[in-house]
């Protein structure tokens, strides 16, 4: 569950096209989160149907302003495999077999980087895709995101 301001923004950002929050919600993250001592920032691929019917893909936006508030490359060396359902409303066990497989490399990863989501729920897509990114040739993936659901 979020604090209701931060579901607010997330809702606006993520269901509402509220493009420009994701400057905000960089700012937010930057305040509490030292740069990471990596190469390079990458960030969850989108199901593109998704960020079709919202306009935009939240991670990429916060990635993207990430990157240039920390100086560092965005890298894309992941792809979608097949999309998903949503996670919402899944229970842990669900989420996981929900997004297991769902990523493959799709290029060379950097040896230690920054994954960015918007939002942390219960780990399982930041665990799939960090090990999509170690296929890919990472060694150590740090995740960041905007919000995380604290149950």
């Amino acid at each position: 569950m979020y604090d209701p301001a931060v579901r607010s923004v997330v809702s606006a950002w993520k269901e509402q096209g509220r493009r420009t929050l994701a400057g905000l919600a960089a700012e937010l993250v930057v305040e509490a989160v030292p740069r990471p001592t990596v190469e390079a920032i990458a960030f969850v691929p989108p199901v593109y149907e998704r960020a079709l019917r919202r306009g935009h893909h939240p991670a990429e936006r916060l990635a993207r302003k990430l990157a240039l508030r920390w100086s560092l490359d965005l890298v894309r060396p992941l792809a979608r495999a097949g999309a998903a359902r949503p996670q919402r409303g899944l229970a842990l066990a669900e989420r996981r077999r929900n997004v297991a497989g769902a990523f493959r490399p799709s290029g060379e990863a950097p040896a230690a980087l920054v994954l960015v989501d918007d939002v942390y729920t219960s780990g399982a897509t930041a665990s799939a895709v960090a090990s999509a990114l170690r296929r890919a040739g990472a060694r150590r993936v740090e995740v960041v995101t905007f919000a995380r659901a604290v149950r």
